[in-house]
């Protein structure tokens, strides 16, 4: 296989040569779990590490290797690697890590279309469909609804969730599909460019590895962990990973999301909600929290009914949660500062002493 037919382009080999990475293999990261990496080069499949300089420089989450990414690698005989570089993203995907204050979770990198999939029977929820947007728009991903299992309900229903979706969301592209008849499929493979990557958003009973297994053709068998015996995996279904469909695309699977917390997405709220955005900007002050302020544009856009109560409701919980989530950050920031300096004079401290 070729690197092209993995999405490799002129941007990224002009940063190869422009960064005289031409001593090292270049691949791209196909499934990730705790630190190992699967990396597809057109040599083949390496088992691969990250090198100590990467751990060791490394700020945060964002700076280590994820589904997506395209790397500076050595490949060894063995099918093992290491990773030397991570080249350049243009897109992350990220949300508030489940259970750890202040820290985020990379969902996958270098992603162009995200499909965010809710099944109508049961799982249809358009507050949720919100936040995918957020984090979509956030991360520069453009994203496609895919409203799944359409054949369990009747066309009356259907009628009335894509309305519901047009009146609150705006120029985002609607398929309605069954996994059963394949109603649906023909356009959204029309969405599908070969050399693109495409990522699958949703929670888990929604059909994702259905569709994912009629788009690619076959049967995906998806590795969980890398044994610490074996060094090879368990073929269950809870992880991320890469793959190439028939027609050229390539699509990431996701784990279902039972939790989507919004990170670092003040663009992303912005793009989600244009419609509060604009009414803002003609509010009297211009802290404006469109809660009780006199002289709220947002609020009166409320009251009029220009703007959906529900959406302005969603609008100000995910507001609140990405402030808290960005004074978490920063009080962790400081903390880890704070500590820093401690132990740099307990080291001067040390030091001193031993002479």
């Amino acid at each position: 296989m070729r690197l092209e037919d993995l999405g490799y382009n002129d941007n990224l080999e002009k940063f190869r040569i422009d960064h005289n990475l031409d001593s090292f293999e270049t691949g791209r990261v196909i499934t990730e779990h705790k630190e190992r990496y699967i990396v597809r080069t057109d040599q083949g499949e390496f088992e691969a590490e990250i090198t100590g300089n990467i751990r060791f420089t490394a700020k945060g989450r964002e700076d280590f290797p994820a589904v997506g990414d395209w790397v500076a690698l050595t490949t060894y005989d063995s099918d093992l690697a290491l990773i030397h570089r991570i080249l350049p993203r243009i897109s992350m995907i990220k949300r508030q890590a489940v259970g750890q204050f202040g820290e985020i979770q990379i969902i996958a990198t270098n992603i162009d279309y995200a499909f965010l999939i809710q099944a109508v029977d049961r799982d249809f929820n358009i507050n949720r469909l919100e936040r995918y947007l957020t984090i979509c728009n956030s991360s520069k991903v453009s994203p496609i609804i895919v409203l799944s299992k359409i054949d369990l309900i009747n066309e009356r229903r259907i009628s009335e969730i894509l309305e519901n979706i047009k009146s609150r969301i705006k120029n985002v592209p609607v398929i309605a599909i069954s996994n059963e008849s394949k109603y649906g499929y023909d356009a959204l493979k029309k969405t599908i460019e070969k050399g693109k990557t495409y990522c699958l958003l949703g929670s888990s009973g929604v059909g994702k590895s259905t569709l994912l297994n009629n788009l690619s053709g076959r049967t995906i068998m998806r590795t969980e962990a890398i044994s610490q015996t074996t060094n090879r995996g368990k073929h269950i279904t809870s992880h991320r990973e890469l793959v190439i469909l028939e027609n050229g695309g390539i699509l990431v699977d996701n784990p279902g999301m039972r939790e989507v917390g919004i990170a670092d997405s003040t663009s992303g709220l912005e793009i989600t909600f244009d419609m509060i955005s604009g009414f803002s900007q003609n509010c009297k002050f211009k802290d404006c929290t469109h809660t009780n302020e006199p002289g709220c544009s947002v609020l009166e856009a409320v009251e009029n009914g220009e703007i959906d109560n529900a959406s302005y409701e969603n609008y100000l919980k995910m507001e609140r949660e990405k402030s808290h989530f960005e004074s978490t950050v920063a009080e962790k920031r400081k903390k880890d500062k704070e500590f820093g300096k401690l132990m740099k004079n307990y080291k001067k401290d040390m030091k001193i002493n031993k002479d």
